[in-house]
């Protein structure tokens, strides 16, 4: 009798081997992917191994840049055209510097599907679970040989079922939600394990929703994470890439076995902040003991660079201005969503509140594509992660949308009712 989890089940699709928490199989790949980082390390690998041989699918292999777009320097100029000279030899597609952010691409453009499993050269490929792919971010010597034989091999994780309970008595963000479960969770719980959440609270999440969430189980020591889909969010993702037919859910066995189960109650949550230096040291911002000044507000990154992000800040910033001495920049997560920001006319008005609006891609995680801070500078953050370094020589703390624009429009670290 079957007794298998949403990984235990993909996996069981792709390979011919036993499916076994802590096996080692052999699993065929939907799609390869590199990103501008890594890239060319993939390529230099592919050429000093195979060079003389061929891709195992041109329509399965290609490139996303999305890390430093367009390159800020001259050695990330020559990376990207490093890939896309391999691109053009191979005949592969390469979604350049105007696309944004590749994950992001490939769930839009429907590459990444239920049941696929996609991986690629970014850490936080495991996004593409918001709409029930597996998604997994490798290295450059792995991508290679994924590009040559579309193939890899994988440790079956053992998988977590997480129990979200409570009502929430007040509104909160999915980036809120997300803190709150990281706070848990830590970086142990789950470490090295696939995560599969269930309740009423997280299930009612949209795909922008489950993105942030699921982002940032990489920050939680997590290989994936797994949310039941709902009718909304099969309707919604047929609408997002415009593709026939309904996507089939993958869902666990009812009898599946879990290394753990854990139950986190939700009715408390409110608007949350992540603490330097690391991701996990999660507060109320109504426990912050004093006020912290702000300098500089990110809106974007793979974890909140979609409209309902976007829109949300501009609904708190239109008609007004934010906090003299203080900066604020936002990054789309693609192309589309550029799009959406200017077709719904929000651009003059975040424009107006003195925000910088920047093209499509990684932005502020890219180290300083879109600004760093100074010593002894707060940046307030919607990116997944705040150590040391990450987007500057100060302090980063990260919060949702909502949580950004306020503490922006006051100078110092807020929400609507803090």
């Amino acid at each position: 009798m079957s007794k298998r989890t949403i990984i235990e089940k993909i996996f069981y699709n792709h390979s011919k081997e036993e499916i076994e928490p802590g096996g080692i199989i052999w699993i065929n790949l939907d799609l390869v992917t590199a990103r501008d980082f890594a890239g060319p390390n993939v390529v230099k690998n592919f050429n000093n191994y195979y060079k003389q041989k061929d891709l195992f699918n041109r329509s399965k292999t290609l490139f996303t840049f999305d890390l430093t777009v367009p390159p800020k320097t001259i050695q990330y100029a020559n990376n990207q055209q490093i890939c896309r000279e391999f691109a053009r030899e191979k005949g592969i597609k390469v979604f350049d510097i105007d696309q944004g952010i590749g994950t992001h691409t490939l769930i839009e453009k429907g590459l990444a599907h239920p049941g696929a499993i996609v991986v690629g050269t970014d850490s936080h490929m495991n996004i593409l679970s918001a709409v029930n792919c597996f998604g997994q971010g490798m290295g450059d010597i792995d991508i290679a040989f994924g590009f040559r034989y579309g193939k890899t091999w994988f440790e079956v994780p053992e998988t977590v079922k997480v129990l979200i309970k409570g009502n929430p008595k007040k509104y909160f963000s999915a980036k809120d939600l997300t803190l709150k479960i990281l706070g848990v969770l830590k970086t142990d719980r789950a470490l090295g394990k696939a995560i599969e959440f269930y309740g009423k609270t997280i299930e009612d999440l949209d795909i922008s929703g489950r993105i942030t969430l699921l982002s940032m189980i990489t920050e939680m020591g997590g290989i994936v994470g797994f949310i039941p889909f709902t009718e909304n969010t099969i309707m919604e993702i047929k609408k997002l890439n415009g593709l026939d037919g309904l996507p089939e859910e993958i869902r666990a066995d009812e009898n599946a076995n879990y290394s753990e189960i854990i139950e986190i109650d939700v009715s408390d949550i409110e608007p949350m902040i992540s603490m330097p230096p690391y991701p996990h040291n999660v507060k109320k911002i109504s426990e912050l003991e004093k006020r912290i000044k702000v300098d500089f507000g990110f809106i974007g990154s793979c974890t909140n660079g979609r409209i309902e992000d976007i829109e949300k800040v501009w609904e708190i910033l239109r008609g007004k201005h934010i906090a003299d001495g203080v900066r604020l920049a936002i990054v789309p997560s693609t192309k589309m969503v550029y799009r959406q920001v200017l077709e719904r006319g929000m651009l003059n008005d975040l424009f107006n509140a003195g925000a910088i609006i920047s093209n499509p891609g990684c932005g502020g995680c890219a180290q300083g594509h879109i600004g760093m801070t100074g010593k002894n500078e707060v940046m307030i953050s919607t990116g997944n992660r705040n150590f040391p370094g990450k987007q500057g020589d100060g302090l980063n703390y990260l919060s949702s949308p909502e949580v950004v624009a306020y503490s922006v429009l006051n100078g110092f670290i807020s929400s609507k009712e803090h």
